[in-house]
């Protein structure tokens, strides 16, 4: 997916020959220069990608937003981390209540998304994560529940005290409407933190569950569709580009879906995360080996 900044994410590619000529006595040499051997010649244009390869270029990072103000719940932050060359998504819960210094000011994300939306959000992001944010997409209640029945709902161990769920830690099933209301939850014992964590884990374990090849299969009808229901700067151009390596990544991928929640201590109502725990995230799955 293209970076929000630059409008593309390069490719590099290596495509030098190297040409020796040994040329004996005076006139050999005027006969290679006669025949234009000595000409420069312009150097020929990078080999495009073979259609359907996979490389690191297909490596993305979106900041995934749900806010949903009916709920009274803060919105969710997710940073998702895709690298369909390895057939894996990684998903970062990041507290609604993070701060950080970014120079001398304290920054928070609830301020910046406050400010200037899910732009603001991805900002805060880069900055302290020192990682680039290609594309945000921000999701409201009707859009969440859609993305939810593409993948089926999720089974998840429920062990919160809400009005129509088992409270005694049992798998149990979850259609749309009750992963939203378990996501958006504000009354779980380590607050703000373990909601982000579990709202990050139950979307990883709905991609785990979903059937890999439905979704690969159905993800042109279902892109348009989502598309049009959030708030996103991504473009149908970044999908074309991507979706062949998406599409593989779901249907041959097995567990694709990995779930971290942003390390770091509280202070007071705020949250500042580890910067041991982001250097190590970056190494981990933001730099192309």
């Amino acid at each position: 997916m293209a970076n929000r900044k630059s409008g593309s994410i390069a490719v590099p590619f290596l495509a030098t020959i190297f040409i020796g000529l040994i040329v004996i006595g005076g006139i050999a040499a005027g006969l290679y220069k006669y025949l234009g051997f000595g000409k420069q010649e312009k150097p020929s244009e990078p080999i495009p990608r073979t259609s359907g390869m996979v490389t690191d270029a297909d490596n993305h990072t979106v900041l995934l937003v749900l806010d949903v103000p009916e709920k009274n719940a803060p919105p969710t932050f997710v940073l998702m981390r895709s690298r369909p060359v390895k057939k894996e998504l990684v998903f970062i819960g990041i507290p609604s209540n993070s701060i950080a210094l970014v120079g001398d000011t304290q920054e928070s994300i609830m301020n910046s998304y406050q400010s200037s939306g899910p732009a603001g959000a991805a900002d805060f992001v880069e900055k302290v994560f020192d990682v680039e944010v290609d594309r945000y997409m921000k999701f409201d209640s009707a859009a969440f529940k859609k993305i939810s029945d593409i993948f089926g709902g999720v089974t998840y161990a429920v062990n919160a005290d809400i009005a129509g769920f088992k409270n005694d830690g049992s798998q149990q099933y979850l259609n749309s409407d009750q992963v939203e209301m378990f996501v958006t939850y504000m009354m779980f014992q380590g607050g703000e933190y373990e909601r982000t964590l579990i709202a990050t884990d139950v979307l990883k374990s709905m991609v785990n569950q979903a059937d890999g090849k439905r979704i690969a299969d159905s993800f042109d009808n279902n892109f348009n569709t989502i598309i049009n229901m959030v708030e996103s700067d991504v473009k149908s151009a970044d999908y074309k580009e991507h979706k062949t390596a998406i599409k593989n990544m779901f249907e041959n991928g097995s567990s694709i879906a990995v779930a971290l929640s942003v390390d770091g201590t509280n202070a007071g109502d705020d949250f500042i995360p580890s910067s041991g725990f982001i250097a190590n995230i970056k190494d981990q799955y933001f730099k192309e080996k």
